[in-house]
């Protein structure tokens, strides 16, 4: 038995913070005791807080979590949701290497990976992956790719029965959900037909569906209806992924897209969002260019650059798409160490240092990495940012993932910056909201039972850290740092850091 004692409870659920010990007995949480029994374990909390163990509900550590690296661990998260975007790393099909192929650029991991079906993935992390309690969305790309490659047009008859099929087996065996990733090859091919068989297989067992949605840019506005009008059609509970207006240009369009999912919620939709507490993102180079230029795969797309017109066309539209400024797009990984040169340089730098036109380096660099780069793109205005953490359909969220580079800060950062610079010294969410928004309510969204609450029964996840001092110290320039501030951290009553 572990008793936590002299802290300042928030139990997850938004309530005040309360002087009140924690008591744990194995896996749970029970009342504490009026005499403690002969070897109990207790530790002091005095001027700390105690709080349910964090949780990131949309993660890209699908492979990464059978590594036990530290970087969410140490941030306090002791559960996580991967199978994000459409990327999750199953189903395999008949050519396990086509979803490695598909998935390598957001998943990572150092060896080639794909598992057959949620069953066996499932069973793999619950064997291997000691620092998280891991739930899984099934990847729409994934799904797609299995069964149709990297072709983006309609499926067929006999490939859409395929995907319903290995959907509902996948959320029969577990998997919490679904994703999809519409701004991606080769979900960015789905038609509305397509995804609404597919969700009305994910309504039927009352799973949730995550989108990637198709534009966060110019199109913000018509791809939020597009979702809400999948939902409404569908039945199914809708969660938006990172939701934000990208550039400066549509800036403006944040507040009328909310209103949408407003209107949406009053109309019996049951449809919210995540965002991250950063103003720039993070995901793989190829998605600023037009993702025709995907379908087959990398090496089509290789090909299509090295025809001289094609070239042209390419970069035309990759311009007139593009939402951010090449000065607000950095390299943040590449594959090969020759190509290391440029992390850390954005497309205007770059563009200068080879005398090129920021988007023919763009060209360039995919070229010579065959295709592997990352970047980090600043998309967000301070004030949307804070009027999307202050709103309540908001569940605060990481979106971190590995890169053989310089990663995002948010992947060592993001709970403690939350809890640190948004709520202590911006004020922008009181410290028990803050902790709500990333315990108690994405466990009730993703159907967590017994997870972020601190009551008796629940499953005993468990941080505990000084509310004046718990910050990140991941930048942008040097990502990889753990925060500081955290003092303990149980998961399912064992713990992980003291």
């Amino acid at each position: 038995m572990i008793l936590l004692q002299n802290g300042t409870l928030l139990d997850g659920t938004g309530a005040p913070g309360r002087r009140e010990d924690v008591c744990i007995d194995g896996e749970r949480f029970i009342a504490p005791p009026a005499v403690v029994p002969p070897g109990t374990e207790t530790v002091d909390c005095t001027g700390l807080t105690i709080a349910p163990g964090f949780i990131d509900t949309h993660s890209h550590s699908d492979v990464m979590v059978l590594a036990n690296d530290t970087a969410k661990s140490h941030q306090g998260v002791t559960a996580e949701v991967v199978g994000n975007c459409g990327f999750s790393p199953y189903p395999s099909g008949e050519s396990p290497d086509a979803i490695y192929q598909y998935g390598r650029g957001i998943l990572a991991g150092k060896e080639r990976w794909g598992w057959p079906s949620a069953a066996a993935y499932l069973e793999h992390v619950k064997q291997h992956a000691r620092l998280a309690t891991v739930f899984s969305l099934v990847g729409h790309g994934s799904l797609r790719t299995a069964h149709m490659g990297a072709r983006q047009e309609a499926a067929s008859q006999k490939e859409m029965d395929a995907m319903e099929g290995d959907l509902a087996d996948a959320l029969d065996a577990g998997a919490c959900g679904f994703s999809t990733g519409l701004m991606y090859a080769p979900g960015s091919g789905a038609p509305r037909e397509e995804l609404i068989r597919l969700l009305k297989v994910v309504e039927k067992r009352g799973k949730i569906y995550t989108t990637h949605m198709r534009s966060y840019a110019f199109q913000l506005i018509e791809s939020t209806e597009e979702q809400i009008e999948l939902a409404r059609e569908t039945g199914c509970r809708l969660q938006i992924s990172h939701f934000q207006a990208v550039g400066r240009a549509n800036w403006a369009k944040q507040a009328p897209a909310i209103e949408l999912i407003e209107k949406a919620r009053k109309d019996g939709i049951d449809v919210e969002w995540d965002s991250y507490p950063y103003l720039a993102g993070s995901t793989v180079l190829t998605q600023l260019l037009p993702q025709w230029t995907l379908d087959g795969g990398i090496p089509a797309m290789l090909a299509r650059l090295g025809d001289t017109a094609m070239r042209k066309q390419i970069a035309e539209e990759t311009v007139a798409q593009l939402a951010q400024r090449w000065e607000d797009i950095y390299v943040s990984a590449t594959g090969s160490a020759d190509g290391a040169q440029w992390v850390g340089k954005h497309f205007e730098q770059i563009g200068e240092a080879r005398g090129l036109a920021p988007v023919e380096c763009v060209f360039r660099i995919l070229e010579e990495e065959n295709g592997d780069v990352n970047m980090l793109c600043f998309n967000q205005s301070d004030d949307n940012l804070r009027k999307l953490l202050q709103h309540p359909y908001c569940t605060v969220i990481s979106d971190g993932f590995y890169v053989k580079g310089r990663p995002h800060p948010r992947l060592y950062g993001t709970f403690p910056c939350l809890l640190g610079e948004m709520a202590r010294e911006r004020r922008w969410l009181t410290l028990e909201e803050a902790v709500y928004r990333i315990t108690g309510k994405p466990a009730a969204r993703f159907q967590m039972k017994g997870r972020g609450v601190i009551a008796p029964g629940a499953v005993a996840d468990v941080v505990v850290f000084d509310p004046a001092k718990i910050r990140a110290l991941a930048t942008y320039d040097n990502p990889e740092q753990a925060p500081e501030g955290i003092t303990s951290i149980y998961r399912s009553g064992s713990q992980l850091l003291n």
